[in-house]
């Protein structure tokens, strides 16, 4: 496994990333994790901000520009239409989605388009060991390996994303899974 590119994102200098999970005492004393109402909003912004940066270095030039027309559209309509959601599947054969509950892999895989397919690995993940935090796409990739991939060769381009807690964005492009 040949890690080609990653890219990390904090936002902890967001009140409202900061505090969408925080560790504290209960009124009982027992320490644990709350968790804000706001936090998988929180966590999309994040993503959102995330893919802002890694889109102009991943994706082929074709989708880019696609991209860039969208937006210009869009700014002249007065915003009657939104820009487009980039193909991702044009710069990667394989998704390693963090596995952080059901409505975390959903949302990820409305927002990119994704199809079932690319998100299996992530859901059987899921389904198996639970929420692993970081260490998820270890396992996914084992997944992947195990099956031979999403249909596709092994050894072709693999996004790693992971999400720590609603501060920061993981994404590690790779190649020879």
């Amino acid at each position: 496994m040949e890690v080609i590119h990653s890219l990390r994102t904090h936002h902890g200098a967001s009140d409202r990333a900061y505090k969408a999970s925080f560790q504290e005492e209960d009124y009982k004393g027992n320490t644990g994790v709350a968790l804000a109402k706001d936090l998988i909003a929180v966590a999309g912004m994040s993503l959102r901000e995330h893919i802002k940066i890694l889109a102009p270095r991943v994706l082929p030039l074709s989708q880019l520009g696609l991209y860039v027309y969208s937006v210009i559209c869009s700014a002249l309509s007065g915003s009657k239409s939104k820009p487009i959601v980039p193909d991702f599947t044009k710069a990667f054969d394989h998704f390693c989605i963090h596995t952080g509950g059901k409505a975390v892999i959903e949302q990820v895989e409305r927002v990119l388009r994704l199809g079932d397919e690319l998100t299996e690995p992530t859901r059987m993940t899921l389904h198996r060991f639970g929420n692993t935090s970081s260490s998820l796409v270890f396992y996914e990739l084992r997944i992947l390996r195990l099956r031979g991939g999403s249909g596709k060769e092994i050894g072709c381009g693999c996004w790693r994303l992971g999400q720590i807690s609603r501060l920061e964005v993981l994404s590690a492009r790779q190649f020879r899974i």
